[in-house]
């Protein structure tokens, strides 16, 4: 029974990421064979949230929509690749990840139609990326996927509740009315994993004093492109590749670089892991006047333990950190030159026993982007978001759960003057939101 609740808690991690871990992991097959599979992921729920950015909409003079506080929203993802190894022993594979686009609220489509106003049917490809390579010389991923900075991010704890929180695609999230905060602590989010990359992981070396595992990764991305798009579309000589944004642009990257180091040791019965990082990258050049914004550069730093057997003999908690800080504003964008550096932190964890999970997150982020955006200059913006969520495990495949977040923003300047969700009182905003609902997994 022991083991058995033991492996129920090893798994969970994989159950409850938002479809990420299902995205990552290396297969082991037999030397000389390969071994295709075809992973997928649904999730549902329904919820009831509010806020002061539940009216607004202006549909015409002097009127106003009021939102439906109770909602239901969910997400579809496909995961098809393979793992093989040759009869050497060089692993190598492919993985996709496929989901469903994000449909029109006005009603549901059944036609599949992206015209439609009634919604739309279609899937698009969020990762797709091969590896090759050895446990004794690292591993090289090549295309549309995570990097070093997102792979090797501790202390950021995510495995309760629908799995994702203030990142996830079709969660609670999105169910929320608008004004929520929208952060870069994260590092597991679209801005970074679906753009054109190479990354490598090395191998493990063994610390001889604790026995101990160290480990380094490393991404270049030369352009913020993804998988089948080459460069953007310029008009003039081919010496402005590089310099044919207006002003510069946001969120359009180009030099990539990111670096990490990483540390897993046990030590008393704590399984710890520690991660350093650095991330750097530079705008795109600008056909006339100052480039507006500066280069990217952001530091992390995470940490987390697990201790198993603190109250039974198969219960496992977990306590995580992770602060980022740096060159850089919410959703991995540049900010405007003159802006000062952006500082986050979030702190969280997990009780695990048999099938029941309890987590919680808090983050806090502090930026400001210089004279435009959502704060003037010398006006820092203020976020920060809660988390706390329950699961029953019913089944390997299926998780149950129960989830509340709540977020703020302070600071952030009305988007238009009419009435509307981002049109919030003194530039601030408040949303808050509970949901139920299932997740599964093959």
């Amino acid at each position: 029974m022991r083991k058995l609740l033991l492996a129920t808690a090893a798994s969970l991690s994989t159950l409850l990421a938002a479809g990420t871990a299902n995205a990552q992991s290396l297969k082991p097959v037999a030397p000389g064979t390969i071994q295709v599979h075809l992973n997928g992921y649904l999730q549902f729920m329904m919820g009831v949230v509010g806020g002061n950015g539940m009216s607004g909409g202006s549909v015409a003079a002097g009127t106003a929509w009021k939102n439906n506080s109770v909602g239901t929203i969910g997400d579809v993802r496909l995961l098809p690749g393979f793992d093989g190894m040759t009869v050497n022993g060089i692993s190598y594979g492919a993985q996709v990840e496929l989901r469903t686009t994000t449909s029109n609220a006005n009603g549901g489509g059944a036609n599949g139609n992206s015209t439609s106003t009634n919604g739309t049917n279609s899937i698009y490809v969020r990762r797709a990326y091969g590896y090759i390579g050895t446990p004794e010389y690292g591993y090289v991923r090549f295309g549309q996927g995570d990097g070093a900075f997102t792979l090797l991010q501790r202390g950021v704890i995510e495995q309760f509740g629908d799995g994702g929180q203030w990142t996830l695609d079709g969660g609670l999230d999105n169910l929320l009315p608008g004004g929520q905060p929208t952060q870069f602590i994260y590092a597991d989010q679209g801005s970074l994993y679906t753009t054109n990359k190479i990354v490598y992981l090395s191998p493990a070396i063994i610390d001889p004093i604790l026995q101990g595992k160290f480990s380094v990764g490393a991404s270049y991305e030369p352009n913020s492109n993804g998988i089948k798009e080459g460069a953007a579309t310029i008009s003039g000589p081919l010496s402005e590749l590089n310099n044919a944004v207006p002003g510069g642009s946001a969120t359009r990257r180009q030099n990539t670089w990111d670096v990490m180091a990483d540390y897993q040791v046990k030590v008393d019965g704590f399984a710890n892991k520690i991660s350093l990082g650095y991330l750097t990258s530079s705008p795109l050049g600008n056909t006339t006047g100052k480039q507006a914004y500066s280069p990217m550069g952001v530091f992390q730093a995470g940490a987390q333990t697990t201790y198993t057997g603190l109250f039974t003999d198969s219960d496992a908690i977990t306590f995580g950190a992770n602060i980022k800080t740096g060159s850089v504003v919410d959703k991995y964008a540049f900010k405007k030159a003159g802006g000062r550096n952006a500082l986050a932190y979030i702190v969280g964890g997990t009780y695990v026993n048999g099938p029941y999970v309890l987590g919680a997150s808090f983050f806090d982020s502090q930026e400001n982007n210089g004279t435009v955006g959502k704060g003037p200059q010398g006006h820092t913006l203020s976020e920060y978001g809660v988390a706390v969520g329950a699961n029953y495990i019913v089944a390997k495949p299926l998780s149950l759960f129960i989830q509340y977040m709540y977020g703020s923003v302070h600071g952030a300047v009305p988007t238009n003057s009419a009435a509307g969700p981002g049109n919030f009182p003194h530039g601030n905003s408040h949303v808050q939101g509970v949901a139920i609902g299932g997740t599964f997994k093959w």
